[in-house]
This record gives structure tokens, C-alpha cells and sequence, in this order.
């Protein structure tokens, strides 16, 4: 489902447009967007960028232009999650936080990463598949692991000695 409330840029792919759930929020140029992909509300998709599928991104996240996105991706927006307040009934936008996650021009992240809430993706990182990211990663750091932890350099694609 895409309501009437996205504001899609020119050349935008859906791949199966019938199996997307996109919701309140703006996507950029030349973006591409594989099937199960959802987008939430206030997310900001730059140009150039490739969405697969299987990814999840929340409320909060917001991913600059020419950002890859590998299948089953999950960005999480909330430190605390719970079905029900205090008071034992169902939470509302009242009772919780958006915590807010930024994506940098041309970063890059592996498939089946998870994304925790908060953190900052440096320009050009690449973030390993299956990767725990709960800690912001530098500009062109190579990061991997669970948790993550910076283990090279995208421009001399090695690791430190």
C-alpha cells in the first residue's frame, strides 16, 4: 500500500508496488525499492538510492543520497519498546520517543544488519551483513560483528594492523 501521502521523485522503481507499505514519508530521485519494503512516516529517502527488499525503515530514519540497503535490513527507533504504558494499556505516540538515526551520502548496509536507534552511518561506511550497529559509525569505516566494531577502511578496503 502507498496512501496519498508520500511524496515520491521522478524515476522511482516499486517492485511490486502491491507488496510495499510506504506511509508519510518522501522519497528521493532515481530510487529503487524492492518488494516487502516498509517506510514509515517522516522517513526521508535521498536520491540515487537502492532500498531491497525485506527492509524495514521507521519513523526517525532518515538516509541521504546514494545510500544501498541490502535485504532485510532493520532500523529501530525505540530504546525502551513495550506494548502497553504504565497504566497496562495500549502505548500511543504519547508514551514513547522517536529516537532519530541518519544514513550519510553513499554509506552502504549489508543484508540482515540491524540498526539500532540514535546512531550516525558515516559517509561512505559499509556495514557488514548481519552487523548489530548500536554505536555511530565513522566516514568510511568498514564495521561488522555483534556488535559492530570497526574493523577496516572502505578506501584502502583492509583492516588495521
Amino acid at each position: 500500500m502507498i496512501t496519498p501521502d508520500v511524496v515520491l521523485g521522478k524515476n522511482v522503481r516499486i517492485f511490486q508496488p502491491d507488496l510495499v507499505n510506504l506511509y508519510g514519508c518522501t522519497v528521493g530521485d532515481d530510487v529503487k525499492i524492492g518488494a516487502f519494503v516498509e517506510i514509515q512516516k517522516g522517513v526521508r529517502v535521498g536520491n540515487d538510492c537502492k532500498i531491497s527488499s525485506h527492509s524495514f525503515l521507521c519513523e526517525g530514519v532518515s538516509i541521504e543520497d546514494g545510500v544501498f540497503i541490502g535485504h532485510g535490513v532493520m532500523f529501530i527507533n525505540d530504546r525502551y519498546p513495550a506494548a502497553v504504558n504504565a497504566a497496562g494499556t495500549l502505548q500511543s505516540e504519547a508514551d514513547w520517543e522517536v529516537v532519530r538515526t541518519r544514513v550519510k551520502t553513499r554509506a552502504s548496509i549489508g543484508s540482515n544488519a540491524t540498526i539500532m536507534g540514535g546512531v550516525t552511518i558515516g559517509e561512505g561506511a559499509l556495514v557488514g551483513a548481519g552487523a548489530v550497529v548500536t554505536r555511530d559509525v565513522p566516514d568510511y569505516a568498514i564495521a561488522a560483528g555483534v556488535p559492530a566494531k570497526v574493523i577496516g577502511d572502505i578506501r584502502t578496503r583492509k583492516a588495521p594492523a
